[in-house]
């Protein structure tokens, strides 16, 4: 089987480096660990501006454009699973489902089955499997494992290229809900104090604070001001919890579509969501202003507070406008209700 190619370019001021220039602006969807890269540029997986390239420490510029070849063999051997799929929409090109929390979108190692991937392959059966690379057919975004909500599977290669299409140009409208701690209040003077921080109108919180790999864990994303990838959240508060307020439900938009991007740009800004027990820290709600069932919830959510409750975009086939709502699930419903004064 040949290998699938990853293709982009080297954003301004790259690391000396070229692992470590691809390991900050590789596709995140290519899921690419600095360690892997540093495993297949001695094995001629990679080049620039057309050339190969074998030595990590190599040097790469501005604009330059690089390709990794990766070999999928030992992905290809997904199989069918009848895990059951809540179904919002579904034609010949595409189809919208509603994953539910603690459901991997893809295999990965640690989690070699029973993913979203597992389950689209049993309902599209053999249509899927070679949509968008044998890694994760079908698969054009991401939400993460505790995130509930809305996504969009392609069905055919011109779906794919098309919604792949849509979410680069920033095109595909993505709302979501989340209860955090605190208020990102306009009238906040601390919030005004934080960088990358603005208000709009309507008192909608601009977080504009690039993202990139923590230093020292893989695994988590971090704020950081040189080098990062572009990143914008907008936040509206929709309703409040406590007297005075300890906690709120908030409307989350994307601008960007970062790893962890709501997660990190939320607790980067002193409002972590409740549950999340990467970002989230050991805040606690206070026995002042919440009664004691509302704290016992919050102390109790088993995963970040978040949820993807709106999609939207362009039919790959039809040019038509979609857009797909999603309500709460019920664990935040209950949640929110538990937060409400009696």
């Amino acid at each position: 089987m040949p290998p699938s190619v990853v293709t982009f370019r080297i954003a301004p001021d790259p690391p000396p480096r070229l692992d470590k220039a691809l390991a900050r602006d590789v596709p995140e969807e290519a899921a690419l660990s600095r360690s892997r890269l540093a495993r297949i540029i001695p094995e001629g997986a990679v080049r620039v501006n057309g050339v190969v390239v074998t030595s990590p420490k190599a040097r790469v510029g501005v604009g330059d454009a690089v390709e990794i070849a990766l070999d999928l063999e030992q992905d290809s051997h997904m199989g069918a699973e009848a895990i059951p799929l809540d179904i919002r929409y579904e034609d010949d090109e595409i189809i919208v489902v509603m994953k539910p929390p603690g459901l991997v979108v893809h295999p990965a190692p640690g989690t070699p089955d029973g993913t979203l991937v597992n389950a689209l392959i049993h309902h599209c059966g053999t249509s899927l499997s070679g949509v968008g690379g044998e890694r994760r057919p079908g698969i054009v975004h991401r939400l993460d494992k505790d995130t509930s909500g809305l996504m969009v599977a392609a069905k055919t290669d011109r779906a794919h290229h098309a919604l792949q299409v849509q979410f680069e140009a920033r095109e595909v409208e993505r709302l979501y809900r989340a209860v955090c701690f605190g208020v990102p209040d306009a009238a906040d003077p601390r919030l005004a104090g934080i960088r990358g921080t603005s208000f709009e109108a309507g008192g909608v919180l601009k977080i504009d604070a690039p993202l990139a790999r923590h230093r020292t864990d893989r695994q988590r994303q971090a704020v950081t001001w040189s080098g990062g990838r572009h990143a914008v959240t907008r936040v509206r508060v929709i309703e409040t919890f406590g007297h005075p307020a300890a906690a709120a439900l908030v409307e989350c938009r994307l601008e960007t579509g970062r790893t962890h991007q709501i997660r990190v740009h939320m607790a980067h800004v002193g409002h972590g969501l409740i549950g999340d027990p990467v970002y989230g820290g050991r805040r606690r709600l206070s026995a002042r202003s919440v009664p004691a069932e509302g704290r016992a919830a919050a102390e109790g959510f088993p995963r970040q507070a978040l949820h993807a409750a709106t999609l939207g975009f362009r039919h790959p086939a039809s040019g038509k406008f979609l857009r797909f709502s999603a309500d709460l699930p019920p664990d935040l419903r209950a949640l929110v209700e538990a937060l409400r004064p009696a």
